[in-house]
């Protein structure tokens, strides 16, 4: 019977952990960068809170993603499909990484930026004339899921379908639903991969399914056309439609923004360390006993980096809890760091710069159409973000 205690456990009275973790991970900071707690599958794990901590576990060579490296976690990959580079340590994950790190290189990072625009413009043509809409269903999340899928290949017409499994399996309503969108997931997965090595078109999918020499296994291209595609849209559903709140909430730097778009790299940087869009990192396994601030960690037991607590370290941020789209904010941990830091940041900045800058040119009184104290987040210690975001605004035609 484990004997850590839970997070609900640990929140402080009255407060509500998923709108407001932040009180938690400092309330924890403040008696040690390291704790042990049991996840809400009870399991226990231990959970590293604080920035240099944080960033020490996520190059240390003694945690491992593969979950074989695990006492009592053996074969439990949650609702993961295949065998992708988030659960592969190297040298594995270096070759399954490599296969793809060209196509998220800077120039063509760079080269997708018109098309990408120009969706942003499409999506704001057609919501502009109503007057109010919800940012995370009508142009958060369907903007970074039309890239995603023109990049791999996933025709049009199955993109509804396919973003209803992946948040099902991101943020399951039941584990029996999470389970049938996974079942559902991989044989979509895999019969687009057969039709693609059949019939081979000019996207990475087919690509990668066509490869030589690196070729992929079955497993692993499943793996990889499963984590670009989910991972490739949901963290920069969250990234566009926190910094469209953080910005709401804070008039004083909006208007700073708008009066200087050069603000507008170290606003998405400032986004990305006040509201983490990946709340933690993805599971790692102490293959021997590892010591973090003064606490050692067993072999073969769960570690828990949490990105959004190491965000709003003091040691490393002054005034951490502060909106400040002028801060130096570089050293956040928003997309990891070491050998899997996420490859398609570049990508996630600029679909976010993007969006941010288009919606705010072209909506110049943009408010919130809700009580902000009212906004859902989504109840996840993995990724964070709102459930929606209703706004109003006048449209210009710029």
């Amino acid at each position: 019977m484990s004997t850590a205690p839970a997070l609900e456990d640990l929140t402080p009275p009255g407060a509500d952990f998923a709108t407001d973790p932040h009180s938690l991970y400092a309330h924890l900071r403040e008696q040690g960068p390291v704790h042990r707690i049991r996840t809400p599958d009870g399991r226990d794990a231990w959970l590293v809170v604080g920035h240099a901590e944080a960033r020490a576990a996520l190059t240390d060579p003694r945690l491992s993603n593969d979950i074989r490296n695990s006492a009592d976690w053996d074969g439990d990959g949650g609702y993961a499909i295949g065998l992708n580079m988030l659960q592969t340590d190297p040298p594995d994950h270096t070759r399954l990484r490599r296969l793809v790190a060209k196509e998220f290189s800077p120039q063509r990072i760079a080269a997708m930026r018109p098309r990408i625009e120009r969706i942003a413009d499409e999506l704001l043509d057609a919501l502009l004339p109503a007057g109010r809409a919800d940012l995370v269903e009508d142009y958060a999340l369907p903007l970074p899921l039309t890239v995603i899928c023109e990049l791999l290949g996933v025709p049009a017409t199955d993109r509804a379908a396919f973003r209803d499994w992946s948040n099902e399996m991101v943020h399951p309503s039941s584990p029996e639903a999470a389970a049938a969108a996974a079942e559902a997931m991989t044989g979509y997965l895999g019969a687009l991969i057969e039709a693609k090595r059949s019939t081979p078109e000019d996207d990475l999918l087919s690509a990668l399914a066509r490869s030589d020499g690196d070729a992929l296994s079955p497993a692993e291209l499943l793996g990889m056309a499963f984590v670009l595609l989910v991972a490739g849209h949901e963290t920069t559903v969250n990234l566009i439609s926190s910094g469209a709140h953080a910005l709401l909430r804070h008039p004083d730097q909006l208007a700073a923004l708008r009066a200087d778009w050069s603000l507008l790299d170290g606003a998405i940087e400032e986004v990305l360390r006040y509201d983490c869009p990946v709340e933690r990192a993805t599971y790692r396994f102490t293959t021997e006993p590892v010591d973090f601030g003064g606490t050692t960690v067993p072999a073969r037991e769960a570690v828990i980096v949490v990105l959004a607590a190491a965000a709003r370290d003091p040691r490393q941020f002054a005034d951490p809890d502060t909106f400040d789209i002028r801060r130096d904010a570089r050293g956040h941990l928003a997309f990891g760091h070491g050998v899997h830091h996420c490859i398609g940041a570049p990508l996630a900045r600029m679909e976010a710069s993007i969006a941010l800058k288009a919606l705010l040119q072209r909506c110049p009184d943009l408010a919130f159409d809700c009580d902000p104290a009212r906004l859902t987040w989504r109840p996840s210690l993995a990724l964070r973000g709102l459930l929606a975001l209703p706004v109003r605004y006048t449209a210009t035609g710029a």
